[in-house]
């Protein structure tokens, strides 16, 4: 098994665990959510639309090979900032990005969540996926995200879940531990199979320090009122969400269902075109 490892070579590692797997990242994604990422993206973006619009800003932490930047584009009209780790990743996004048509209007660039290059308060709303089982600090990095939305704006995650009822918990470890890592062989080789073979402790390790409960009382230290937080597909994903809270203070209410347990550089510019930056890993 992929041995997970020091916290501090966090960043180094996940770079290294997806640069070899741009050009079938996307069909990676589907593999491991069971055709369901698409749907579950959807839900993620659902969350942050009302903030944005022509002439608004969205920051994209992780965005990987861009699919999410991409639909928050075409979906919106804002401008939209990708930022991810992985330089192999974003050049496969870039070219994603030039045949969707919505060149104009994204910009993508290398760089880490933990440390974004943003005046506070620069986008009018954020998304994030799969990144938080990739950084040492989840608080501090929330806070960090937090910090370069302005207030009222519009923050949503997504990230696999755990299953909470026992049956469906069995059959995802199964699928994780035995299905995933064979499939990665048979589609995609040995990167794929090392990747299949690690997500799974990866994500039942994430749960376990960080129970879905404890990031909701993350996001709200972080600045973040009306937090809520939707399991997807039986508990295969989780999509969660959250407003800027005005002033320096951590934010306010719970604002949806939630459960606990492991199932459970450059400026941005707020006109024109998406400007440039740095920060965030994919997958």
């Amino acid at each position: 098994m992929t041995e997970w490892p020091a916290a501090d070579d966090r960043n180094r590692f996940a770079r290294r665990l997806f640069a070899p797997l741009p050009a079938r990242y996307d069909r990676l994604a589907e593999v491991l959510s069971l055709g369901q990422n698409g749907r579950w993206r959807r839900a993620m973006v659902d969350r942050v639309t009302p903030a944005a619009g022509p002439g608004g800003l969205v920051l994209d932490v992780a965005s990987g090979t861009a699919g999410v930047a991409i639909q928050v584009a075409r979906r919106t009209g804002a401008a939209v900032v990708g930022v991810d780790l992985t330089e192999p990743m974003l050049r496969q996004g870039q070219d994603r990005v030039a045949r969707s048509g919505q060149g104009g209007r994204i910009r993508l660039v290398t760089g880490r969540a933990e440390q974004l290059p943003f005046p506070d308060g620069t986008f009018d709303a954020l998304t994030f996926t799969y990144l938080l089982r990739y950084v040492s600090d989840p608080q501090a990095t929330l806070a960090e995200l937090a910090r370069v939305v302005r207030p009222g704006g519009l923050v949503a995650s997504l990230e696999f879940g755990v299953p909470a009822a026992r049956g469906w918990r069995a059959g995802w470890w199964l699928y994780t531990r035995l299905v995933l890592p064979a499939a990665g062989l048979v589609t995609g080789g040995r990167e794929w199979y090392r990747v299949g073979r690690f997500l799974g402790p990866n994500i039942s390790g994430h749960y376990r320090r960080y129970p879905v409960g404890w990031t909701v009382r993350a996001w709200r230290q972080a600045g973040l009122r009306d937090v809520g937080a939707a399991p997807m597909s039986c508990g295969g994903g989780l999509v969660m969400w959250g407003a800027r809270a005005a002033g320096d203070g951590a934010g306010g209410s719970d604002g949806g269902g939630h459960g606990d347990g492991a199932g459970h550089g450059d400026g941005a510019g707020r006109s024109g075109g998406a400007g440039g930056g740095a920060g965030g890993r994919s997958g």
